[in-house]
């Protein structure tokens, strides 16, 4: 069996919005898909009252203090929410994780004793005992960025997320 008869999940944290930017460009140019990228990330917005809606065929439309950054983030992506998280405050969410996410707001999944986020990232691969270090990061205002791939294209994401990210990248490697 062959290193690439496996799946790979890649997380990394990153502190800034700008810093994600850099990311995803430099993925696009290393010919990544945007369709196996994932983050989450805190949204800013400070106003009283938040206007977003989801919609799974089209983009999120969301008007507040974050829109530049999100609105162009938006158009890498199919799927995209904005949901309010007690324990997290207000979050976006883009990539594969959307789909995961508000199937556990609409209570068709289980989530094993770990909130919204934390029942999505399972569900994306990464193991229980490492999601916790994640949505502190949440907590904290970071973005959590994951994608999946092949062992050889996580090996070229890991390089990429290892100049940005706080701590090391990690790579979870699940079986097809």
């Amino acid at each position: 069996m062959t290193t690439d008869s496996y799946s790979n999940v890649l997380v990394a944290i990153i502190k800034s919005p700008d810093v994600t930017e850099a990311v995803i460009q430099e993925l696009q140019v290393s010919g990544f898909d945007m369709n196996n990228l994932s983050i989450v990330g805190p949204d800013y917005h400070s106003d009283k009252y938040v206007v977003g809606q989801y919609n799974p065929t089209d983009r999120i439309r969301y008007w507040g203090t974050a829109g530049t950054f999100w609105g162009g983030i938006w158009g890498l992506f199919f799927g995209s929410s904005f949901i309010l998280i007690p324990e997290m405050g207000p979050l976006i969410v883009t990539g594969p994780l959307v789909k995961h996410v508000v199937s556990i707001l609409e209570g068709a999944i289980s989530r094993n004793g770990l909130g919204v986020i934390g029942t999505g990232f399972m569900q994306l691969g990464i193991p229980k005992p490492s999601i916790q270090h994640y949505e502190t990061a949440l907590k904290a205002h970071c973005f959590v960025h994951i994608i999946s791939g092949s062992t050889v294209k996580m090996t070229g994401a890991k390089t990429i997320f290892s100049r940005y990210a706080i701590g090391l990248p990690k790579v979870y490697p699940l079986w097809l």
